[in-house]
């Protein structure tokens, strides 16, 4: 038993690092990395990728598990537990052949240059023929996992283990008529018909420095930590203490870098108060969903960030790096602005309201494609009328359209639903947090985040990979996924703010 068990971690271990080195190269490809290197980026990752998993659907792997497995009685708890969630990923991993992963790592790493390319010519044609591939190679990765139920499952659970097809298509069923309900009670307003855009046009200098001041404020470890630029903002983790997030300075919405950076710091909070000790290097020391995952930066940048509370603390912040645009934005000024409800393109830039618009529209369209409702060719057109439909307005190019992001030239079909998972998850946990620290918001306009940090550490942070997401938000909130609770928090914040 004891062979089998120094066994089992050391592989863990090693895993862990190969996850280290593949993340450090795909994070020096989407910042760094010169762009004629992407061929041989390409080629390295896709050999880590196929290293990997050959060492984690090896027979020795799977017979050492198995025989620890058959002996229940005499593993200690931790053991137990590590061994069945191992057991449950190295099953689902053997389903799958190492050269279709090492053949999706290629793929993929050359459509994220396409995409980039494609993006900068605004010209979608450039990168159809990788997407066309890379939903071939996710129909085979679906015939390969074959869970019960709609085919998309099998991607969906890869970041939301459990979630299915259909209790999404009730939850965002739900949610997409009453996001579409308030967007036009608040959009027929007289205070929305009046309300004009706040315009703010800070140099680089001037960003960059509200982003180090937030990310101290935040006590963001910089020694554990670093901030970066890249095309599409993102966070992701080398090891338990090398933690990079990156965020963009050339995007026009209001404060728009800043608000990113608030985002991708909830998720490096996270990983950095994620669950150790006695589990790391272990499958336990890490995020039992996207969603979960998503639900911090989204708490973070929504909940707290574009509270009145908040513009409290940092009006002055404000006022004091960019004096003459801030000279005359007060804290009710800048509660309005950062909280003004405006349909636009971009996902990244859209206001809270919107923003699961734009997701569940991804949704439906993955679902199309799995199910050749609908062709590669016509993709741009078919996200046109659906943008038409849920906000009223129409993308005049690729580029604020279907191009703005990059996670299907990852392969990522099944990620995009975690965005709305993750908002309503945090809805959830905001809603149960006011009801345990009454003030709260008292302490966030004097600068104190403490409480907070030291909330979701106990309530999310220490679980890891424990229990599932949906027993977390359970435990904590007393029910599961409520997209119920995300539209009551919308119209008890954004009602008063056009006067409804």
């Amino acid at each position: 038993m004891k062979e089998s068990l120094d066994f089992i971690y050391k592989e863990q271990k090693e895993l862990s690092y190969f996850g280290g080195i593949a993340a450090l190269l795909g994070w020096d490809q989407m910042t760094y990395m010169p762009q004629k290197g992407c061929g041989e980026r390409a080629e390295q990752l896709s050999m880590i990728s196929r290293l990997a998993h050959e060492r984690i659907i090896s027979d020795d792997f799977y017979n050492h598990l198995k025989k620890l497995d058959e002996m229940p009685n005499m593993l200690t708890e931790r053991d137990l537990i590590v061994v069945n969630k191992l057991k449950e990923d190295v099953e689902k991993a053997r389903k799958v052949p190492s050269e279709f992963v090492e053949k999706m790592a290629k793929t993929t790493s050359l459509a994220y240059t396409a995409w980039e390319e494609a993006r900068e010519k605004n010209k979608f044609s450039l990168f159809a023929p990788h997407l066309e591939k890379i939903i071939e190679l996710e129909k085979q990765y679906c015939d390969y996992i074959k869970l019960p139920g709609h085919p998309y499952n099998s991607l969906l659970d890869d970041y939301e283990e459990g979630m299915t097809v259909d209790t999404l298509r009730k939850e965002f069923g739900v949610l997409r008529s009453q996001l579409v309900e308030i967007l036009k009670k608040i959009t027929s307003s007289a205070h929305y018909q009046k309300q004009q855009p706040v315009k703010m046009k800070l140099d680089v200098v001037q960003q960059k420095e509200l982003c180090d001041i937030l990310l101290k404020r935040l006590k963001l470890p910089f020694d554990r930590s670093r901030l970066d630029i890249s095309v599409h903002p993102f966070t992701t983790t080398i090891s338990d203490d090398d933690v990079r997030i990156t965020t963009n300075y050339e995007h026009e919405g209001l404060l728009a870098s800043f608000f990113s950076t608030v985002h991708e710091a909830g998720h490096a909070l996270y990983e950095l108060g994620l669950l150790k000790g006695e589990y790391k290097d272990t499958v336990i020391s890490d995020a039992p969903s996207i969603g979960i995952h998503e639900s911090q930066s989204r708490f973070w940048e929504n909940m707290i960030a574009r509270s009145k509370s908040f513009c409290t603390y940092f009006a002055p912040v404000f006022k004091k790096v960019v004096p003459d645009t801030c000279k005359d934005m007060n804290i009710e000024i800048w509660y309005r602005a950062i909280n003004q409800v405006r349909p636009s393109f971009i996902r990244v830039e859209a206001d809270e309201l919107t923003y699961c618009l734009h997701v569940i529209l991804r949704f439906e369209l993955e679902l199309d494609l799995l199910e050749g409702k609908i062709t590669v060719t016509e993709l741009p057109h078919c996200w046109n009328q659906k943008i038409t439909d849920f906000l009223g307005i129409t993308p005049k190019t690729d580029k604020e359209g279907v191009l703005q992001d990059m996670h299907w030239s990852g392969g990522e079909f099944g990620y995009f639903p975690t965005y709305a998972i993750g908002t309503i998850y945090a809805s959830q946990l905001f809603k149960q947090f006011l009801k345990e620290h009454t003030t709260i918001r008292e302490q966030i306009s004097q600068g104190n985040f403490t409480p907070i940090l030291n909330w979701l550490s106990e309530h999310v942070y220490q679980y890891g990979r424990l229990i599932t997401a949906d027993e977390i938000i359970k435990k904590t909130c007393g029910e599961g996924l409520n997209s119920k609770v995300f539209i009551a928090y919308l119209k008890e914040k954004y009602y008063p703010l056009y006067d409804i």
